[in-house]
């Protein structure tokens, strides 16, 4: 893949010289979903696929950019002495956000660049291509400016932009896990203080295998920001009665002893999965060290019925993928992963059955949706890196 981008970065920018080429993985959360900006834990790993990028300064503050994925939109310009976010800038509002965060933290981009990028993530699918594109950024600015921060800061700086840049108020996991990534290891990260230790996954006769629902969706204008603020008003409610700084806080008894403090059937469901699978999460990493696979997969199960009927953020294509992997003989567990709204899901999937998995559920799914999902087995690969 390096020959490939350093190829098509000389087609599109006239020549190679004094180009680096750069790696940054997507991810997939395993478990906890809708916890992160509940204070609440996650369980992220990075993967093998990701966002390849080349860049190279140049000597005037105009931004070049190119991606191997929109390829008929051509090089979108852009300058240094213009960064802000424009619909019409499309894709590249991602790492000028990225550049100008870090001008906002004193960190400021002393001269213009190209930049290609090629990504083999789904677009839009809730593996985090933003983020990968955002960390990518981080990483290239840092290498090629050689700005001081760290990979968590990185991944601060990352959701940083997404949030006051992109308008999209996401949580810390997908930076964190693709800045973060460490190759056989899922990522525990407790979001309320960003403490975190890796784990190993040890799937002896299984694989991870994602599906695509190709049903695409924009995190910004779907529900997500009103989930958002649906919990934190539920918190707001709760903090009348009980000393808590976030949801993350309250295990299920507790919760279940604040009865009648939410003023809202809604919310007390929204408030009810972001506790209820924040302790799923903490089972589920102590499962993983026991060796206990199948009870494993028995949380993400319901994890996935708990994103369906009391966050509500499903739809009826991540629910078909679920319920149809539900139904054969080698699923250890399937749940959405990712915002939901579209996106896709993740399944622990032993070897022997991965083949009927793909087959079955693909063909179930066509037949009820009308359109193809994809299918992706993946392995958990390390974080961003020069190539």
């Amino acid at each position: 893949m390096k020959e490939k981008v350093l190829a098509k970065f000389a087609e599109v920018f006239g020549d190679a010289e004094g180009a680096k080429a750069y790696f940054a993985p997507g991810r997939v959360n395993l478990i906890g979903e809708h916890t992160d900006y509940n204070g609440g834990h996650v369980f992220p790993c990075a993967l093998t696929i990701g966002t390849y990028g080349v860049a190279r300064k140049r000597n005037d503050n105009k931004l070049r950019f190119y991606s191997m994925n929109f390829e008929k939109l051509g090089i979108i310009e852009s300058s240094l002495d213009d960064l802000k976010p424009y619909k019409e800038a499309d894709w590249t509002n991602y790492p000028k956000g990225v550049m100008w965060a870090f001008g906002e933290k004193g960190m400021k981009v002393s001269c213009g660049m190209d930049l290609l990028l090629n990504g083999n993530i789904p677009n839009g699918s809730g593996l985090s291509s933003s983020a990968s594109v955002e960390v990518l950024t981080g990483f290239i600015l840092r290498d090629l400016f050689g700005f001081a921060v760290t990979n968590l800061e990185l991944a601060l700086i990352g959701q940083f932009s997404e949030n006051n840049f992109n308008g999209v108020n996401c949580g810390i996991m997908d930076q964190f896990a693709i800045a973060m990534g460490k190759e056989g290891h899922a990522i525990f990260l407790d979001t309320a203080d960003l403490s975190y230790e890796y784990a190993p996954v040890k799937l002896d006769g299984a694989k991870i295998v994602i599906a695509c629902s190709n049903k695409k969706r924009g995190l910004g204008d779907s529900k997500y920001n009103e989930r958002r603020s649906e919990c934190e008003t539920a918190l707001a409610e709760l903090q009348k009665r009980a000393d808590i700084k976030t949801l993350g806080e309250l295990n299920e008894e507790q919760f279940e002893a604040l009865d009648g403090a939410i003023d809202s059937a809604v919310r007390v469901k929204r408030a009810r999965h972001a506790v209820y699978e924040n302790q799923r999460t903490i089972k589920a990493v102590d499962a993983l060290k026991q060796n206990e696979i199948a009870f494993f997969g028995e949380l993400m199960n319901q994890s996935h019925i708990s994103l369906r009927d009391d966050y509500e953020v499903t739809g009826i294509e991540l629910d078909t993928l679920v319920e149809e992997a539900w139904k054969i003989d080698g699923v250890i567990g399937s749940r959405m992963t990712g915002a939901g709204f579209g996106g896709c899901t993740v399944s622990l999937v032993k070897d022997e059955a991965i083949d009927t998995f793909i087959e079955q559920v693909g063909k179930a799914y066509e037949a009820k949706i009308g359109y193809a999902a994809d299918f992706y087995v993946v392995e958990i690969g390390d974080g961003p890196r020069v190539l």
